[in-house]
C-alpha cells in the first residue's frame, strides 16, 4: 500500500494527539519511533494491538523506543480508548489524515465482501536519524510487541 521503503526518511508530520498537543517527528529525534497507524480506536483487532504494545511498553523503552498510535479517530475517541485500557503512549487524532496520507496507508480495502476506503493496519519504525528502519505491513495484533522487538 504505502510507497515508501526500509531507507526512506520517514515524512515530517505535525498533528495534535488526543489531548491537543502538538506532536511532530523532530520530536523524537534521538530516539527510535514505533508509528502504528490502526484502523479504528475501541475495536477488537484495533484494542488488541495497542494492549499488546503496552504490555511490552518496558521492553520498548528500555531498548530506546518511544511509541505514538495514530488513526483518523477524534480527539475524544482516543482518549476515551486510553482511559479504557490505560495505554501509556500518546495517539494521534489524524481526523483529516494528513499524517495517514503522508504515510500512504490509506485506500482501498475489502471487508465481508464489501470494498471501501480506509487506513491499512501498519506499523513504521523510524530509527533516532528519522529513516524508516522496517514497515511491517502484516501486523500480527496479538504479537506485535514481538513482530518489532524480535
Amino acid at each position: 500500500m504505502t510507497t515508501l521503503k526500509i531507507g526512506d526518511p520517514a515524512p515530517n508530520f505535525n498533528s495534535k494527539d488526543e489531548k491537543g498537543n502538538t506532536i511532530q517527528l523532530s520530536d523524537f529525534s534521538g530516539k527510535k519511533l514505533v508509528l502504528f497507524f490502526y484502523p479504528k480506536a475501541s475495536t477488537p483487532g484495533c484494542t488488541a494491538e495497542a494492549c499488546d504494545l503496552r504490555d511490552h511498553y518496558d521492553a520498548f523503552l528500555a531498548k530506546g523506543y518511544a511509541i505514538l498510535g495514530a488513526s483518523a479517530d477524534s480527539a475524544k475517541r482516543q482518549q476515551n480508548w486510553i482511559d479504557k485500557h490505560q495505554l501509556p503512549f500518546p495517539l494521534l487524532a489524524d481526523e483529516d489524515k494528513t499524517v495517514i496520507n503522508a504515510f500512504g496507508i490509506w485506500g482501498p480495502k475489502k471487508f465481508m465482501g464489501k470494498e471501501y476506503d480506509g487506513i491499512h493496519r501498519t506499523t513504521f519504525v523510524i530509527d533516532e536519524q528519522g529513516i524508516i528502519e522496517d514497515i511491517i505491513s502484516k501486523v500480527k495484533t496479538k504479537a506485535h510487541a514481538e513482530q518489532i522487538l524480535g
